[in-house]
């Protein structure tokens, strides 16, 4: 896991700057620390070695916008493994994944600093009137369609002519080739390590290569979520979604190869998988669309972790010659 996220680590440095392996190195080392020594307190064996830990400090970072300062990381750190891994007995015992527990309890301690400094930095001797600069502070693209074109669309609201028309302005441009290049490779807003799209697929297909995560969670997540975004996320009506927006954009692609497959928190059954994977997909889409939230990957993550152990409850196979 922790090879696999390598490539996606170094794109959010060459994109978002050294402050992003600085997030990296302290929810890494606080993630780690913090397992050692919850473990010494309970006076059973350290199993740092494992490398569990230093999975959640890189997924934790990853899900942490580029100007977050340093102390969200080493008390998001602390958080996942303290309260969400260690209190329920350790690695194999937590309901829920602990990153996107920690982020959850980020998000809602402090949502101006988790939603509003997301951006990327300037190209490279960028200027403006003489000033260089040191990044550009934009809207993700799922923020911008959930501020600027859902509500022009929104049948509940009246909309000026000039609204309209920066709506229809902002979805072709999203609709365009440019726009879906800059999506793939990264060159978008949007929190440090989910904004490359290739990095992380590269990093999926050594997963799915060496056999460490079940195709059948992200290919039905994915599946699911790019369905409804076709039948349900068009503002001219039904079947007129961006399907390869919704896809590309946000977290879901590091939130379906690399957090919905964590074995712990997802069934073991396939036919299980494929219902948590679904679930996910539908709870995403329904966020995305209908929420508060421009995106849904985290909370839907998080919530069909907890239904977990009904799902495998129920689609446990049968004994040969049970009942």
């Amino acid at each position: 896991m922790v090879i696999s996220m390598v490539p996606a680590a170094a794109g959010a440095v060459y994109f978002f700057g050294t402050h992003a392996l600085v997030l990296i190195v302290l929810a890494v080392a606080s993630s780690v620390g913090t397992e050692a020594v919850c473990r010494k307190l309970r006076g059973v064996p350290v199993t740092v070695g494992d490398y569990s830990a230093a999975v959640t400090g890189v997924l934790l970072a990853f899900n942490l916008p580029a100007n977050a300062p340093w102390w969200m990381a080493v008390l998001g750190g602390a958080f996942a493994i303290a309260i969400v891994k260690e209190l329920f007995g350790g690695i194999g015992f937590n309901i829920w994944n602990p990153a996107l527990a920690a982020r959850a309890f980020l998000l809602a301690s402090w949502p101006t600093s988790m939603i509003s400094s997301t951006g990327f930095p300037a190209p490279r001797g960028g200027n403006l009137s003489g000033v260089e600069l040191d990044g550009i502070t934009q809207a993700t693209p799922l923020q911008l369609i959930k501020n600027s074109v859902a509500p022009v669309f929104d049948t509940a609201q009246s909309a000026s002519a000039a609204q309209i028309e920066n709506a229809r302005s902002i979805l072709e441009q999203m609709a365009s080739a440019d726009y879906y290049g800059a999506l793939f490779w990264g060159r978008v807003g949007g929190v440090i390590g989910e904004t490359s799209a290739a990095l992380l697929i590269l990093g999926a297909i050594f997963l799915l290569a060496r056999g460490y995560i079940d195709w059948r969670v992200p290919v039905g997540y994915i599946g699911t979520v790019a369905v409804l975004a076709w039948v349900f996320g068009g503002p001219d009506g039904y079947f007129t979604g961006n399907v390869i927006f919704h896809v590309l954009s946000g977290g879901l692609l590091l939130g379906a190869f690399f957090m919905a497959t964590d074995m712990v928190t997802s069934p073991v059954t396939r036919k299980g998988k494929w219902i948590f994977a679904v679930g996910c997909g539908v709870f995403t889409m329904l966020i995305r669309i209908k929420g508060g939230y421009p995106e849904g990957v985290s909370y839907a993550i998080l919530l069909m972790n907890t239904a977990t152990p009904l799902i495998d409850l129920y689609t446990k196979p049968k004994i040969y010659g049970g009942s």
